[in-house]
């Protein structure tokens, strides 16, 4: 079993996840509230980092500013291009207190910013400033699922490379807490019917206006209460359920729609990283092949350091 991928088992720090989630949503909407919108939203995911989650530079004026999340000295670093920075305590406190440390930290350093306090993608949700119902924080698990959140982002990167058509960035969307990579076959998809809370249907519609296969990894929750690795595409051809995709503990979950590799099926195999290519290479084929994609001008070899294509 290899110890870079840690355990975190979802009952025992869910209320840290939940709570963890809307204070990365107020960090998002940060972002998002100052960032020119970009296709299919990837203008407001935050990236995975050496010490934690990033918003990566924010354009304020003619400053910058930049909002991380730091798992090792569990800090949120707010810092500013003209060399001023606020620190805000990742501690258990409630989420009405982190927002109104963030909001005060960015006042301090004369950024004035304002945000839709309701969470995205979270049902029967309550507004930032008046949440004093989510208050944990257990530094030991958030720590751990930064930790495999890196492991996931590496992999999904050397995933990457093997694609020549369009694919998304490898980030971290806040709405559903999950880090995600997705490939497009270049074609036009139909209308998405999908809503969520907290969204307009236009962004939901924008996000699926072309054809996609995308995987990701999230640490548990929509009825799934195990970390896993995932995999669906949009629209779904009728026969994507039924392909084989590897390794053996892969599923098809009806529910979700999507195959599923639960976490600890990497976590524990003797090569993790060749487990986890096997189900993100397995189940992009299971798109491409019966969606029709056109393979030859989309696929390409795996990356490799210092070797240019040819």
């Amino acid at each position: 079993m290899s110890t870079a991928w840690p355990d975190i088992p979802y009952a025992e720090w869910r209320d840290t996840c939940a709570t963890l989630q809307l204070w990365t949503q107020i960090v998002g909407k940060i972002r998002l509230a100052r960032t020119p919108w970009l296709n299919h939203s990837w203008h407001v995911p935050l990236y995975v980092t050496a010490r934690g989650l990033t918003t990566s530079p924010i354009p304020y004026d003619d400053r910058s500013f930049e909002m991380q999340f730091d798992f090792n000295d569990h800090v949120l670093d707010v810092t500013v291009s003209d060399g001023t920075s606020r620190m805000v305590a990742l501690a258990p406190r409630t989420v009405a207190d982190f927002y109104g440390a963030v909001m005060q930290a960015l006042e301090d350093l004369d950024i004035s910013v304002s945000i839709n306090e309701y969470p995205c993608e979270i049902a029967d949700a309550i507004a930032f400033a008046r949440d004093i119902t989510h208050a944990s924080y257990d530094g030991q698990y958030a720590q751990r699922f930064w930790l495999a959140l890196l492991q996931a982002d590496r992999v999904f990167k050397a995933f990457r490379t093997g694609f020549t058509g369009k694919s998304s960035p490898v980030h971290f969307f806040w709405g559903s807490f999950d880090l995600a990579v997705t490939r497009f076959s270049g074609r036009r998809a139909p209308e998405f019917p999908g809503k969520a809370p907290g969204v307009k249907v236009e962004v939901m519609r924008e996000a699926y206006s072309h054809e996609v296969s995308s995987a990701g990894f999230w640490p548990g929750g929509a009825g799934i209460d195990f970390a896993a690795f995932y995999s669906y595409a949009y629209p779904t051809p009728e026969a994507f359920k039924d392909q084989p995709v590897r390794p053996a503990a892969a599923y098809f979950d009806a529910k979700l729609a999507e195959f599923l590799l639960p976490y600890d099926a990497v976590r524990t195999a003797s090569d993790p990283e060749a487990t986890l290519l096997e189900f993100l290479q397995s189940t992009y084929e299971a798109a491409a092949v019966t969606g029709n994609w056109d393979r030859a001008s989309l696929e390409c070899a795996q990356g490799r350091p210092g070797v240019p294509r040819g």
